[in-house]
C-alpha cells in the first residue's frame, strides 16, 4: 500500500475541534472518536498544491477558475457517471450552510421539512433555527439493516410540507441507498410537490460491493426536483477549508438559490478550499481507493472485536461513510447514562445516538477514519470499562 494509514499524526495543539477542544469531559481526558473528520493526512498532492499556492504570498479575492469547474465535472463523471455542467454549479463554503440556504430559498416560516431520522443532527438546526418545522420520517430496521418507511412518509405529508432533506449515503446508519429505494422516495416527493435537498457529502466514501447513485441521476425528470449538495471535504479530509459544490440543473431553482447566495455574499469558498478540491479531484483517486480499503478493514476489526468481547453490542452493516453505528441498548446501562459512562468510565468520546433524533436513543456513532491503533485503544477502553 503506497499510503501509510497506520501512521499516527499528533493533532494536539493544532486547533483541532476533536483533539484540542473536545478531548476533555468533566475534567477527564478522553479519546475523541466522534467528530467526522479523519485522523489521516490528506493526499500529498493536495498538500503540495496548497504549499505552492502559499509560496505566491498574496491571497486576494479569487474567482472560480475554469480548471476548477473542469475538475469537478470530470470527477462526477469519472466516479459516478454523472454528467453535469458548469452552469449547474453553485460554489459554497460548506454543505451545512448550503442546506440552510435551501431552506431559506424554497420554504417559508412555519413550513414543514422532512428528515429521515436518526440523521445528521445539523439538519434539525437548519430547519428549526430558520423558523420551519421538523418532520421526522423515521427509518425502520429490517433485520440488521435500515430501510425507508414510505408509508409513514405519506402519512406525515400535509399541505404545508415543502421539502425533504435526504442524507445519501446516510449518516449515521451507513446505508448506501439503492436505485429502487431512491425512485420510490422521489416518486412520493414529486407527487406531493416536495423539493428534495440531497446531502451527498459522503458520496465518494462507498465500500466495495456498493454503488452511490446521485439522486439527480434518476429517471423521470427527478433532476428538476433536486438540489444536490457535494463536497470534497469528507473525501480528502478537508473539512476545515470550507468548500462545497451545489448542483442544480433546474434553471428556476438554480436562479433562486444562486441569487440568494449572492445576496447574502456567501458564494465564494475559501481560496485554499478551491486549490485543495481541484488537486484532490485531479490527483487523489489512488489515495481514496486505498483509504476505502483501510476503512473496511477497520470496520471488520471493529465487528470481530465486538463479537468476541462485547456480544451485547451490535454493529449496523457499513455500506458507505467511515462512521460506524453501534447499538448499546442491551448492555444494561440506560440511554440516559450511556454518555457519562463511556466518557467517565471508558474515557472514550463517541457520538451519542440521541443527538441524531428519533430512533437514535441507545446508539453510539464512532469514527473509523483513524489508525488501527487508535481504534484498538478505544475498543480496549470500552471493553475494560464494561467488564468492571
Amino acid at each position: 500500500m503506497k499510503y501509510d494509514f497506520d501512521k499516527v499524526v499528533e493533532r494536539h495543539n493544532t486547533g483541532s475541534l476533536k483533539w484540542d477542544h473536545c478531548d476533555i469531559y468533566d475534567g477527564i481526558e478522553v479519546l475523541p472518536m466522534w467528530v467526522a473528520d479523519m485522523d489521516f493526512e490528506s493526499p500529498g498532492e493536495i498538500i503540495d498544491a496548497m504549499a505552492e499556492r502559499v509560496k505566491h504570498g498574496i491571497f486576494g479575492y479569487t474567482p472560480i477558475s475554469e480548471s476548477y469547474y473542469e475538475a469537478v465535472i470530470d470527477w462526477m463523471k469519472r466516479r459516478h457517471n454523472w454528467d453535469i455542467r458548469k452552469d449547474w454549479i453553485v460554489t459554497m463554503p460548506g454543505v451545512v450552510p448550503a442546506v440552510s440556504l435551501a431552506v431559506l430559498a424554497f420554504t417559508e416560516p412555519g413550513d414543514r421539512v422532512v428528515v429521515q431520522s436518526p440523521v445528521y443532527h445539523p439538519f434539525y438546526n437548519n430547519i428549526r433555527d430558520n423558523g420551519r418545522q421538523v418532520v421526522e420520517n423515521r427509518l425502520k430496521q429490517k433485520g440488521d439493516r435500515y430501510v425507508m418507511d414510505y408509508q409513514d412518509l405519506e402519512q406525515q405529508i400535509d399541505d404545508n410540507t415543502r421539502m425533504l432533506i435526504l442524507c445519501s449515503p446516510h449518516n449515521p446508519v451507513g446505508r448506501v441507498w439503492e436505485e429502487h429505494e431512491l425512485m420510490r422516495l422521489t416518486e412520493i416527493c414529486m407527487e406531493h410537490d416536495i423539493l428534495i435537498v440531497s446531502d451527498e457529502i459522503h458520496s465518494d466514501l462507498i465500500l466495495e460491493g456498493y454503488k452511490h447513485i446521485p439522486t439527480a441521476m434518476l429517471s423521470g425528470g427527478v433532476a428538476q426536483n433536486v438540489i444536490s449538495c457535494t463536497s470534497a471535504s469528507k473525501t480528502f479530509n478537508l473539512a476545515g477549508l470550507g468548500c462545497a459544490n451545489i448542483i442544480i440543473s433546474n434553471r428556476d431553482l438554480f436562479n433562486r438559490y444562486n441569487n440568494l447566495c449572492k445576496n447574502l455574499w456567501i458564494e465564494k469558498p475559501n481560496i485554499f478550499g478551491l486549490v485543495a478540491t481541484e488537486a484532490g479531484y485531479r490527483h487523489g483517486e489512488e489515495w481514496l481507493e486505498q483509504l476505502l480499503v483501510y476503512v473496511k478493514r477497520n470496520y471488520d476489526f471493529l465487528v470481530s472485536t465486538i463479537k468476541d468481547f462485547l456480544p451485547k453490542v451490535s454493529v449496523s452493516p457499513l455500506e458507505g461513510t467511515y462512521l460506524a453505528w453501534l447499538d448499546f441498548r442491551e448492555i444494561g446501562i440506560s440511554e440516559k447514562d450511556q454518555e457519562g459512562f463511556l466518557k467517565k468510565n471508558a474515557k472514550v468520546w463517541f457520538d451519542d445516538g440521541h443527538k441524531f433524533g428519533s430512533g437514535g436513543e441507545g446508539f453510539q456513532r464512532t469514527n473509523l477514519a483513524c489508525p488501527r491503533e487508535t481504534l484498538k485503544e478505544g475498543l480496549r477502553r470500552v471493553i475494560d470499562a464494561l467488564r468492571k
